[in-house]
């Protein structure tokens, strides 16, 4: 087969056909030694590995080669790692532990500023994959167009943006109205998404909103941020109804990307509106602390935030006092193993010839290494960054360490049971002096920091760490027996220690997770999110249909979270934790079904015993009623009946008083009670024999009734001087016509007759008063008063109307 390598339009391309091609003729394949023989054969022949002081002379730039080495990763890991007990038992003696991490991610455009930062500003010189040495700051300006092929060039996405909203002269109560009308205005534009703003009030009236809103809705749709989207939003406002009620103008002022932006723009804001901001929730946010945490903690799942990723910033280190020259040797060796047919460029850190004070981050007491390395080499491949690889950069770093004459192993934290690393935005640099020191930017980011720095035992949850961790104690006991060391042998039975107290610790502290797995750090904390989330539902008994449906939705959420993280290996253990999660959400929603049901069963019991209970004690009314009308004649029945509801009224009121139900005060309804007894035992002595009738299971009343007869017995002089009760003498000052009480016959006949009217008249009165009580029932809807099944229901509620009621019938009688 012939390959036309113009129809390849990139340089790579063509590279990578011509690779294919040359691999495809079997006969013409060259083996790895081969190919790597011609390269140095090249590279001496031009001089290149001697390498140019100046970089940029006339000597021809050699490029290393497109082909991606034949050895697949797995053979250079098999090459690299060593077993298990020869790592520790080096480790035992003295060896250093390999540290290669990720300082950061770049697009083409910072490659400039990364360069700059690598070389001290063009003060030290950096070495390419070439073995070329390139000094002046001509040549790392060039760098950039080399390895523009490479990039992507891919924009950052457009987080957040700055907004101001106009809003026309509106009719204000008070601040709560007017931030309730910012708020429903900026909803019914943005939507879903998360914003903040600051209002200011104009002189005409006007308001000038500034804020801060989240580009991406919860739908996925990310505006712009420019005049396109202010037109955007300025429809969907135009189109909704909050703006029958007021105009409002939109318009977006910039856009950023990354929580970093967002916290800056959001601090400034509440700089110059003295922390008058508020969320979109109503929440002040009133300190430039809270500014960052709503941003950090709240926005940053809902930014999706993406940034490109064209070249990487690795960085590799060694303890204070390794010798320079080899771990340069070392750290040349490892990249170019490791990064083969990428472009990258290195330079060494030295605290002897570092430019950089050490106020300012420079002259660290360790030696190490910065590399800027393309993310996709010449043949296309792109480099992955996962746990496993970062193990096998560790491991082979250690090897070429060991081959320039450094004690050094790839270690794993879960062998000594250490904390986990702090990350560079959980911290933030307080002083640079020696070992740099730092403060977290939250509390748990503090406690992690404390954690690492004080070497704090830890030992990772998941089921597959644990099981490593058992592995390796066995490890630490191996080493112990076959060593003839005594340190060695005191290091590693220390070690096993440890863990097999972690071990022991994490055991008794286990609770009951939703699944075991062990994933990528994003995906572990959102796991842990997620297990929290779901073991609320365990405290969830008798709960409401509203609270469950909220923690339904919680789960959901911090589902889907998780799912955004997952990696493409993680399928399956994630569909496992989303299956056993909702699994748990419905069995609590069965739980809290059957506990609807049964509050519904008992409500529905609870209504038939009482409605049940009502018809019986109306029953008893009526058969009571009927049955004290036939003895005693309606008349006086309803006389009685109507001052002894009154005495029960105010009764149950008092009760109710000094049971803390009501704070009326006790004094007036025992004074009701009083003027009752006295009315009713009145009724009593005129001859009212229902009224007797009752008194005999009313001891109260039956007391009354007897001093009421004492009182009449007494002879009139000694009534007025010491009368039966205070009620008696104030009835008898109310009393129009104190003289006829006084009169009394001497004959028996006129005094039959005497007391047989005033029966009579008192009888006619409270019929009369009965008769506007019904009236007054009627016009007003009630029937209480008058209808037999109803005498005895208290009403409470209506303690005030009854005493006006009352004092209005008291005037009534005295008129009369």
């Amino acid at each position: 087969m012939e390959i036309f390598f113009g129809a390849f339009t990139s340089e790579w391309e063509q590279r990578r056909a011509a690779l294919l091609h040359e691999l495809s003729l079997g006969g013409k394949r060259r083996s790895a030694e081969d190919e790597m023989k011609r390269r140095l054969k090249v590279m001496a022949e031009s001089g290149g590995g001697a390498g140019a002081g100046s970089g940029g002379g006339s000597q021809q730039k050699m490029r290393r080669a497109a082909a991606r080495p034949i050895f697949a990763a797995e053979t250079r890991a098999a090459s690299a790692f060593r077993p298990t007990e020869a790592r520790l038992a080096a480790v035992a003696q003295g060896s250093q532990p390999a540290v290669v991490k990720m300082a950061s991610y770049g697009a083409g455009a910072r490659v400039g500023a990364m360069l700059n930062y690598v070389s001290r500003g063009g003060d030290l010189a950096v070495e390419n994959e070439n073995g070329e040495r390139i000094s002046s700051r001509e040549d790392l300006a060039r760098l950039r167009g080399d390895w523009n092929h490479l990039f992507q060039n891919r924009a950052e996405s457009r987080d957040i943006g700055s907004f101001t909203v106009a809003i026309a002269t509106a009719a204000i109560s008070s601040d709560e109205a007017m931030h309730e009308l910012v708020r429903n205005s900026l909803t019914s534009a943005f939507g879903d998404r998360r914003y903040a703003y600051a209002v200011t009030r104009q002189g005409d009236g006007a308001l000038t909103v500034q804020g801060a809103v989240v580009l991406r809705s919860g739908q996925g749709e990310r505006l712009t941020g420019d005049d396109k989207a202010a037109s955007i939003i300025q429809a969907r406002y135009d189109a909704s109804a909050a703006a029958q009620d007021v105009a409002a103008r939109f318009s977006f002022q910039g856009y950023g990307n990354g929580v970093e932006y967002g916290a800056s723009k959001l601090r400034s804001l509440v700089e110059r509106h003295d922390g008058n901001v508020r969320d979109d929730r109503g929440q002040v946010i009133g300190d430039e602390e809270l500014a960052g945490d709503l941003v950090q903690k709240e926005w940053r799942g809902d930014l999706h935030s993406r940034k490109g990723r064209d070249v990487m910033h690795l960085i590799m280190s060694a303890r204070a006092g390794t010798n320079v020259g080899a771990f340069e040797n070392a750290a040349r060796d490892f990249l170019a193993e490791q990064f083969a047919g990428h472009r990258y460029v290195f330079a060494m850190h030295d605290p002897a010839n570092d430019p950089k004070e050490e106020g300012e981050g420079g002259k660290r007491p360790h030696v190490h290494a910065h590399a800027i390395i393309t993310m996709r080499s010449e043949s296309g491949d792109r480099i992955e960054t996962t746990p496993q690889v970062f193990r096998e950069w560790r491991a082979t770093m250690a090897k070429q360490a060991r081959a320039q004459g450094i004690a050094m192993e790839m270690t794993d934290r879960r062998e000594f049971a250490s904390p986990p690393a702090f990350t560079r935005n959980q911290v933030r640099p307080v002083s640079r002096e020696g070992r740099t020191e730092h403060v977290g930017t939250s509390e748990a980011a503090q406690g992690r920091y404390d954690a690492k720095r004080g070497g704090r035992r830890s030992l990772a949850k998941a089921e597959r760490s644990r099981e490593y961790a058992i592995k390796a104690t066995q490890s630490w006991q191996k080493v112990a027996l076959i060593s003839g060391d005594r340190r060695v042998v005191a290091y590693a039975e220390q070690q096993r220690d440890h863990l097999t107290a972690s071990l022991s610790a994490g055991q008794a502290e286990a609770n009951a997770n939703v699944v075991h797995a062990d994933f990528g750090s994003k995906f572990r904390a959102n796991l842990v999110t997620l297990q929290k989330v779901v073991l609320e539902g365990q405290e969830m008994r008798e709960t409401t249909r509203a609270k469950f449906e909220a923690y339904e939705k919680k789960v959901e959420t911090a589902l889907f979270r998780l799912e955004r993280s997952v990696g493409p290996d993680e399928r399956d253990d994630f569909d496992e934790v989303a299956s056993v999660a909702r699994e748990h959400v419905n069995g609590r929603r069965e739980l809290m079904e059957l506990y609807e049901m049964k509050g519904q069963a008992q409500a529905e019991q609870r209504t038939a015993t009482e409605r049940n209970e009502s018809r019986e004690r109306r029953a008893d009314a009526n058969e009571q009623w009927d049955a004290a009308v036939t003895k005693h004649g309606k008349a006086v029945v309803e006389a009685a009946n109507d001052v002894l509801v009154d005495i029960e009224t105010s009764r149950e009121g008092l009760g109710r008083i000094e049971a803390g139900e009501l704070s009326n005060d006790p004094r007036v309804l025992r004074a009701d009670i009083e003027r009752g007894l006295a009315r009713a035992a009145e009724l009593a002595v005129q001859g009212n024999t229902y009224m007797r009738e009752v008194a005999e299971k009313d001891p109260e009343l039956k007391r009354a009734i007897e001093a009421a007869e004492k009182t009449q017995e007494r002879p009139a002089e000694e009534q007025g001087k010491t009368p039966a009760n205070v009620d008696a003498v104030t009835e008898q000052q109310r009393d129009p016509r104190p003289e006829e009480a006084e009169r009394r016959p001497d004959e028996p006949a006129e005094r039959e007759a005497h007391e047989l009217a005033s029966t009579v008249d008192a009888t006619n009165r409270l019929q009369d008063k009965l008769n506007r009580d019904k009236e007054a029932a009627q016009r007003g809807g009630e029937t209480t008063r008058t209808d037999p099944a109803q005498q005895h229901v208290p009403r409470l509620e209506e303690l005030e109307r009854e005493e006006l009621e009352r004092r209005e019938r008291d005037r009534d009688d005295r008129d009369r």
